[in-house]
């Protein structure tokens, strides 16, 4: 692999990357292997929409730590070749950031490896069962995948080791982009790999978690580490003003959301009339229907995390989609 050394600058900090394309698994362009810091890698898919994640990996002396899967057989293998091609070591632990299929359905894959997660993605996982025709989007070939579950689970956090290297996986405390995500904070490199948490380019999405605890976990957990690069769940590896834009779409929301019912609009008429402005170019604008829901029920007094009609939201965004099924390139 021939390594491009780059310069990337995001407001005031600095990083020094080397970034490698592999082979892309569509037609969207290479996924990319990004160094991030030294033995620290960010495995960057585009686009980074709908079921096309980041995920990353260490590389020590005697083994990897993965941190997710990919959605589908296909590109779960590609990046099992990604790491293949920086280094002979097997994967020995793999990180699950949360419980969505993107992270997770390529589990299986990983034969050997410890696989870690908070304990409610494993209950979580474990509701929603293997890959499996999704109506509201166009059709995914998942290929040949089987539910494989995080067996060494933890409530609060845990602190995994690359070689000498510190790498604190925390469960962020509550009810954000699903009810179970954590982090992975590397605080000797100052690198997070924030999972779903934050989107670039992408339009974030807390159907299945809350406005609010999202608000709250970026300004009391994200913010305070200070970290100066992130490997966001979607998009490209990028600095800490991801998370002041990711607040500012948040906010957004909310404010939607209190018009919206206010004006007695339902959260989809409330997404049809409201005006996106600079969020209008973000990928997947489908998603501020299923966001408005979920902000209409915490208006309402539902608990963040609580349950909402999750068919319902998905059917009122594709019907904001113009009634077709969401774009998936998985």
């Amino acid at each position: 692999m021939v390594a491009i050394a780059a310069i990337a600058t995001h407001d005031a900090y600095a990083w020094r990357m080397s970034s490698s394309p592999v082979e892309a698994p569509g037609h969207l362009g290479s996924p990319n292997v990004v160094e991030v810091s030294d033995g620290v890698y960010a495995y960057v898919q585009p686009d980074g929409s709908w079921w096309i994640n980041n995920t990353g990996f260490l590389v020590g002396s005697r083994g990897v730590i993965s941190i997710d899967a990919c959605s589908t057989e296909r590109r779960t293998r590609a990046y099992l070749a990604a790491i293949a091609s920086v280094t002979d070591r097997p994967v020995r632990t793999l990180i699950n950031t949360h419980h969505h299929g993107d992270h997770t359905f390529g589990n299986c894959l990983f034969a050997g490896a410890t696989i870690v997660a908070h304990e409610a993605t494993r209950t979580e996982m474990l509701g929603f069962g293997p890959p499996q025709p999704l109506p509201f989007w166009t059709p995914i070939d998942w290929g040949d995948l089987q539910l494989e579950l995080p067996f060494l689970t933890y409530t609060g956090g845990v602190t995994v080791w690359s070689d000498e290297l510190r790498c604190e996986v925390r469960y962020v405390g509550g009810p954000a982009h699903t009810t179970n995500d954590s982090i992975v904070w590397l605080p000797e490199r100052s690198v997070l790999f924030c999972g779903d948490l934050l989107f670039h380019g992408g339009t974030p999405f807390l159907l299945m978690g809350s406005v609010t605890g999202a608000i709250e976990v970026l300004e009391t957990v994200l913010k305070p580490l200070g970290a100066r690069t992130i490997v966001p769940g979607h998009g490209g590896v990028t600095g800490p003003g991801l998370i002041d834009d990711v607040l500012g779409y948040l906010r957004f929301v909310l404010d939607t959301a209190r018009a919206g019912k206010a004006a007695g609009l339902s959260p989809l008429d409330a997404a049809r009339q409201v005006d996106l402005g600079g969020y209008a170019d973000l990928l997947d604008a489908e998603r501020i229907v299923g966001n408005l829901h979920r902000a209409y029920a915490e208006l309402d007094g539902t608990p963040s995390g609580g349950q909402i009609d999750i068919v319902a939201a998905l059917s009122d965004m594709v019907a904001y989609n113009g009634g077709k099924p969401l774009t998936c390139y998985a």
